[in-house]
């Protein structure tokens, strides 16, 4: 996911800038993939992240699904079959999927 890639990146930043001169500078590939991370992340908190990440683990998504939904955040189940073509088989009733996209969406909506 998009935001824990952010927060490795954060902490590795943060490091740099706490340590002695003798640390290398941040590399531009870095600098981007920082500035990309912060920009299209869509969440904002460890804890939130976490959960996101242990709700749909215990669904039994693959992890490019796993990852995919969490950085694309589809609003319908129509939409998130029509984005990752693997939903759309019988593991999933629509009305699951639909309820999980929400439960997402609701977490995201009280992050701190």
């Amino acid at each position: 996911m998009l935001a824990e890639v952010k927060i490795l990146l954060e902490h590795r930043k943060e490091q740099n800038e706490n340590a002695t001169i003798h640390e290398l500078e941040l590399s531009p590939v870095f600098t981007k993939t920082l500035n990309y991370v912060t920009q299209f992340s869509k969440f904002n908190n460890r804890e939130t992240i976490e959960s996101i990440r242990n709700l749909l683990t215990q669904k039994r998504f693959h992890n490019f699904e796993l990852a995919s939904l969490a950085n694309l955040l589809p609003d319908t189940a129509e939409e998130s079959k029509a984005l990752l073509p693997s939903l759309d088989s019988p593991r999933f009733t629509e009305e699951e999927l639909q309820q999980l996209l929400d439960e997402i969406q609701s977490k995201r909506s009280f992050q701190s």
